[in-house]
């Protein structure tokens, strides 16, 4: 692999841990409540919290590219 792949695929590695986590600066577009859940569309990304992502489930998961889901955290002490 040369070098030039080799650092394409470690920033893309970066790039995707960085998106991983949502933190409480991220806010839902809906409500603008906390988001605990992020939808990557071919367009962009929509961010929910977990009452408006779990409502709008049905609709965006056949057109979702990727689904991250961080709800538990709302169940942990």
């Amino acid at each position: 692999m040369s070098q030039e792949v080799t650092a394409e695929v470690e920033l893309n590695e970066q790039t995707d841990d960085s998106r991983a986590s949502l933190t409480a600066l991220d806010r839902c577009d809906v409500c603008g409540a906390q988001a605990y859940i992020r939808v990557e569309l071919a367009s962009g990304d929509l961010i929910f919290c977990s009452h408006h992502g779990n409502e709008k489930k049905a609709q965006l998961e056949p057109v979702a590219v990727s689904w991250h889901d961080e709800s538990s955290k709302l169940l942990a002490r």
